[in-house]
């Protein structure tokens, strides 16, 4: 498998115009330089790149922590977080509240006036008399 990607990977690079070796980025993507200085970027599927690298030994009298002890400071990150997240959630609810999920506040009762709601009602026959223009052309 290993020489079948080494050989899809130098196909991909022979055919991107690569001059150097092909470094690889994320996932199945690659870059290299081109002749004319320019990056190519290929992806070859199925390649394992630098993410093959065996993982390293911990070494010998490195701090360990018991599994009780993690769970336990796991647990009291669980519970901050999650306190957090109710208090966002109340506040979001608050906002939603305050501002009638987005609805547009009403008029005051001295704005709807009978002429006013009358020519709302009715339109405009010609839409171009009645945009107003904000700026000059």
């Amino acid at each position: 498998m290993a020489s079948a990607v080494a050989a899809t990977l130098a196909e991909k690079a022979r055919e991107s115009g690569c001059v150097n070796k092909p470094t690889w980025l994320a996932g199945d993507t690659y870059r290299c330089a081109t002749e004319s200085g320019a990056f190519s970027y290929f992806n070859v599927p199925g390649g394992s790149g630098e993410r093959a690298t065996p993982k390293a030994p911990t070494p010998a009298g490195f701090p360990r922590v018991d599994p009780e002890t993690q769970k336990g400071r796991d647990g009291v990150r669980r519970k901050v977080l999650t306190d957090e997240l109710a208090t966002e959630e109340k506040l979001l609810a608050e906002a939603r509240t305050a501002y009638a999920d987005g609805a547009p506040v009403p008029l005051p009762k001295s704005a709807r006036t009978p002429r006013n709601t009358a020519r709302a009602s009715r339109g405009c026959a010609n839409p171009r008399p009645c945009t107003r223009r904000t700026s000059k052309p």
